[in-house]
């Protein structure tokens, strides 16, 4: 059953709407790359980007989701994948007394501002660079792996490379970030981006904060529905489960586990 699946669909040009994705939807959708995944472009532009990313602030509600899900374990083990900043770590350390955080990004220049700063020295902290689609841990090493508004970054096939790491590693891999519009409502992509970014245009002026609108709208035009986030698991390994928990708009959260 599995081989035939693989021949008649293939995950890697899966549409970021899924696999029953409607024309339009299928059209809105980019393969262009984000500043900070973008090895052309300067670390200064990319921390801008991350920078602006932080004063969204989703950091609390999304510690707090986390750390739900190990609220029947003592003394939590906890992986984050693509950091950033590290703001969502340090935010579940804050909340909890004993948790463990293993602190991880792709980007040298991030970890390594991560090690520099608060988190380089708390007790219950480790920082490291990690690749979400090649994670160097043993089966069972973690109680939770969680990934944060950096999901859609990965294409099809690196993501359902990422959810099976993810799940071989931990009981449980929390995926938090921006739900994908409504179809009608996906060409006022642009203008919503304007939105987001305007904020940031008044504070550091509007050329400074270009980065961040550009990512802002490529952002959107890579979120996954549901739909295909459930085709992403199947595709790593049909004994994978998602359950969707409840989020406030722009956000979805998907929990993949093992039977």
């Amino acid at each position: 059953m599995t081989e035939q699946r693989s021949r008649a669909f293939d995950i890697g040009t899966m549409p970021r709407g899924g696999p029953n994705a409607s024309w339009l939807d299928r059209r809105m959708q980019t393969d262009v790359l984000e500043y900070i995944d973008r090895y052309d472009v300067s670390d200064e532009i990319k921390q801008v980007v991350i920078s602006e990313l932080d004063r969204q602030d989703w950091h609390e509600s999304n510690a707090r989701t986390a750390l739900s899900l190990v609220a029947d374990i003592d003394n939590p083990r906890i992986l984050e994948l693509g950091a950033g900043h590290g703001k969502l770590s340090a935010k579940i350390l804050e909340l909890h007394p004993t948790a463990t955080v293993t602190v991880t990004d792709l980007d040298p220049t991030s970890v390594a501002k991560i090690a520099a700063g608060p988190l380089g020295t708390h007790p219950r902290a480790h920082t490291q660079v990690v690749d979400a689609t090649a994670i160097d841990a043993a089966e069972n090493s973690y109680d939770l792996v969680v990934f944060a508004m950096s999901f859609h970054h990965l294409p099809p096939a690196l993501a359902s490379r990422a959810i099976a790491e993810a799940t071989r590693i931990s009981a449980k891999f929390l995926v938090i970030d921006l739900a994908r519009l409504p179809t009608p409502a996906l060409p006022l992509i642009p203008l919503l981006g304007l939105l987001i970014a305007a904020p940031g245009a008044l504070r550091q002026g509007p050329l400074t904060i270009l980065p961040f609108l550009h990512d802002a709208i490529i952002s959107m035009l890579r979120a996954y529905r549901p739909q295909a986030l459930t085709a992403l698991a199947q595709a790593a390994d049909p004994a994978i489960q998602v359950e969707f928990l409840p989020a406030q708009p722009p956000l979805t959260c998907a929990v993949f586990s093992r039977t």
